[in-house]
């Protein structure tokens, strides 16, 4: 599909922002968008087009094409287009989903809840208190696991120092 109007062209993105994940339209890509905090993360999407093999957007997204079938399989990825072919044909909405999908695997979200989470998503409107109690429990397992690896870290910093003091002190004897 190719743009032939003389309007900037219109890019989705999809902008990660202190835990908040949305989908925002932006003039000639993500360039334009508003920079609200340092966290922010886009993933433009190519111009012009809405339909991706599997292929690519496994290229996009470093996941592999078994695991995007994975996905599919158990019930994470919402229906994904076929051509008449049969090929998988993947959105622009779809790989909004994959980043979101992505940044709570990154948190360590176990596979269940996030199929319970597309499953609510799938549901409804009605599904949003469900969805929000899914996520804030989530969430505190993160903060949780974070001063974990907060307190783990300074004890490595502790015995990072121990030694150098310990280098600094034999090279000057030495």
């Amino acid at each position: 599909m190719t743009v032939t109007r003389s309007e900037p062209v219109i890019e989705e993105t999809v902008m990660t922002c202190g835990g908040a994940v949305s989908t925002q339209r932006t003039p000639d890509g993500p360039q334009w968008a508003a920079r609200s905090c340092a966290q922010e993360v886009f993933h433009p999407r190519p111009t012009g087009r809405d339909r991706y093999s599997i292929s690519e957007v496994a290229a996009h997204t470093g996941l592999s094409a078994h695991t995007l079938r994975w996905y599919e399989r158990i019930g994470l990825m919402p229906h994904v287009d076929r051509s008449h072919t049969g090929q998988r044909r993947f959105t622009n909405r779809d790989l909004d989903w994959l980043a979101l999908v992505g940044k709570l695997r990154l948190t360590g979200m176990p596979v269940a809840d996030m199929v319970r989470f597309a499953e609510l998503v799938r549901a409804g409107d009605a599904t949003f208190a469900e969805r929000e109690r899914l996520l804030t429990v989530h969430r505190e397992n993160v903060r949780h696991r974070i001063a974990e690896l907060q307190s783990t870290l300074a004890v490595l910093d502790y015995k990072i120092d121990i030694y150098a003091d310990a280098r600094r002190r034999a090279s000057e004897r030495g």
